[in-house]
């Protein structure tokens, strides 16, 4: 999917002159899927984590459906410290944040056009979001040593929704860059997205490697 698809935006100014920025139809799909994603993986993961700790109050245990094997394992990473990071559920945080996305993609559907702070504000956001996964990757597989696909479900929603959130930015001039970066965003966004996914790719292939090949 070339840029030129998934960004063909209008504007217009406001009372005051003030640029307001719309974005396309193919953009605020975008964001609708990847929002919907990430609140689905979201609510799954609460539901589960929920279900482990009302097993642990009854002395039972409780295993989720996605736990399949030891490295593909949700259970260890939803009672690890790390799933609650800022003191309750990683997943609560998202069923707020992928639910804006939806609000925005929905709205962008609507024919919304946005402020310049507005649209680098979510741009703020999306970046957050994908530093927040990167971090949460590097603990995957390096500190819990296990992965949850539910997880690497939000994680591929938030870096398409980052990448293509940013490359709008840039493209309408509302973040700075040079020309040739524009041009290349113009037809080749899509590369970005597809790198990062692919490089999270290949850490998990080579941590892993004796137990996928074995």
């Amino acid at each position: 999917m070339t840029t030129a698809a998934v960004d063909g935006v209008s504007s217009d100014h406001g009372v005051s002159g003030a640029r307001h920025v719309g974005g396309s139809r193919a953009l605020a799909w975008l964001l609708v899927v990847t929002g919907a994603a990430g609140v689905l993986a979201a609510w799954v993961i609460t539901i589960d984590k929920f279900k482990i700790l009302e097993a642990k109050i009854a002395g039972t245990t409780f295993t989720p459906g996605c736990s399949l094997n030891p490295v593909v394992s949700c259970g260890s990473v939803m009672e690890s410290d790390q799933a609650a990071v800022f003191g309750f559920p990683n997943p609560m945080l998202g069923l707020v944040t992928y639910g804006i996305v939806v609000c925005v993609g929905v709205s962008l559907l609507a024919g919304a056009r946005f402020s310049r702070w507005y649209w680098l504000t979510f741009n703020a956001g999306t970046l957050f979001g994908v530093g927040f996964c990167a971090w949460l990757t590097q603990q995957s597989l390096y500190e819990i040593n296990a992965l949850c696909l539910w997880c690497c479900l939000a994680w591929v929603a938030t870096i398409f929704m980052f990448w293509y959130v940013t490359s709008h930015n840039v493209r309408q001039g509302l973040l700075p860059a040079p020309t040739w970066v524009r041009g290349f965003l113009d037809e080749f966004t899509w590369v970005l997205p597809v790198l990062h996914i692919g490089v999270i790719g290949m850490l998990i292939l080579t941590r892993w490697w004796d137990f996928w090949t074995g």
